[in-house]
């Protein structure tokens, strides 16, 4: 790749945000090009097949909002199954399923927490989750693993401002063949420059000069798509260096972390009885979430968020496993384990080219999503998940992200 002045953008990062940036360029008719360390496309929407015929997204897996979302249409026009089904909320605890009146007594709780953290809103306080929320219930465990996955981080970290202004019509709907599969259709036939990871982005003149792994090139706008994990890492340096509020936009904006561990088994070992998904409380150990039979594959997930997955990903795949396996053994009994035949294990914190899962605004740092996506010098520019206002931690908010920025770059 040689210097050339025949683009009018380049795009760093093909996840969904780069990918509708590169779409909206595209009918446009602007030029671009398309910059990917990966060597793929898709950004945090990967799908693999665990066995033959047997989709399972190692990444983002709902079409979050689904009466919202763009990718729900797009899915219809690509062929692409989901489901509306959303997520059941079981719960084992105490070595027993919850009857009934436990979950009636589950959604008083969490509408008790819903309406604190409004209250806390209402008055502009911007706490950390845990400040506003109930400290010793019997749900506060299980309410606490379900804010780490839903946020990727813990309720100690995370903004009540920012978890408030997320835009949820709580329609979360599965995608049977796969997120990461659908992103891959959708952006299967735009020029993308693979495995070139940008480490150097210079905008000290009229235009901007980008080294890549294949060389260095010159464009007049650049959109840097790519996480606030890279960010702060580091990765890309820029001459000159960012502005000082632009740094504490991405440290206020981290990652956390969110891994999925799924095994597939030779069977229905769990029998038309068992919910479809639900929190386990096993003792002392944190609480996990699994999805059962998902679509009718023969694999369970579970799930993790927060401190606890960062400490079960160094663990390492194998602890990953044995602990999925011993939560569900405690659930189910122990003989489910001989009938395993796949195992995926997620590990998205040491993921080179991502370095978490999704962004959650620090306590009194909400505010930070839009300094993230705010512009400089009107030529370099900043879209992806962490800089929307409504729709964070998701594909389509990413998505949307890209689109605004290359619209207003006509």
């Amino acid at each position: 790749m040689a210097d050339t002045w025949d683009f009018d953008v380049a795009i760093v990062g093909a996840g969904a945000a780069g990918l509708g940036a590169a779409r909206t360029l595209q009918r446009l008719g602007k030029s671009f090009v398309l910059l990917e360390a990966s060597h793929r496309i898709g950004g945090r929407g990967y799908t693999e097949e665990i066995l033959p015929g047997m989709p399972f997204d190692l990444g983002c897996h709902w079409l979050h909002s689904g009466s919202l979302n763009p990718f729900a249409k797009i899915a219809d026009e690509l062929g692409i199954a989901y489901t509306k089904e959303g997520f059941p909320r079981g719960a084992f605890m105490n070595g027993e399923w919850v009857k009934e009146e436990g979950h009636a007594d589950w959604n008083r709780f969490y509408e008790r927490q819903d309406a604190a953290i409004a209250k806390a809103v209402a008055t502009g306080k911007d706490c950390p989750v845990w400040e506003v929320t109930e400290r010793e219930h019997r749900w506060t465990r299980i309410y606490d693993h379900i804010c780490s996955l839903n946020s990727s981080l813990d309720v100690d970290q995370v903004s009540v401002i920012d978890l408030m202004a997320y835009n949820d019509t709580e329609e979360n709907w599965p995608i049977k063949d796969g997120y990461g599969t659908l992103l891959t259709r959708f952006g299967v036939d735009l020029p993308v420059s693979l495995n070139s990871a940008v480490t150097e982005i210079d905008w000290s003149g009229p235009d901007i000069r980008l080294t890549t792994a294949k060389g260095t090139i010159r464009v007049r706008h650049a959109l840097v798509t790519v996480s606030t994990g890279i960010l702060a890492a580091g990765d890309i340096r820029f001459t000159p260096d960012l502005p000082d509020w632009k740094h504490e936009a991405i440290a206020g904006l981290p990652l956390g972390n969110h891994n999925r561990i799924c095994l597939a088994y030779d069977r229905d070992v769990f029998g038309p009885d068992a919910s479809d998904g639900f929190t386990a409380q096993i003792g002392d150990d944190e609480p996990m979430s699994f999805r059962i039979r998902p679509f009718g594959f023969d694999y369970v997930v579970g799930l993790t968020g927060g401190r606890f997955a960062d400490w079960l990903e160094r663990a390492g795949q194998q602890a990953s496993i044995d602990h999925v396996e011993k939560q569900l053994q405690a659930v189910f009994g122990s003989d489910i384990t001989q009938h395993v035949t796949a195992r995926i294990v997620t590990a998205w914190r040491g993921d080179p080219w991502v370095k978490g899962a999704y962004s959650a605004a620090q306590p009194g740092r909400a505010h930070q999503r839009e300094k993230l996506a705010a512009s400089l010098d009107d030529k370099l520019h900043f879209a992806g998940e962490a800089t929307s206002s409504e729709f964070f931690s998701t594909a389509h908010g990413a998505y949307l992200s890209g689109i605004d920025v290359a619209e207003g770059l006509r």
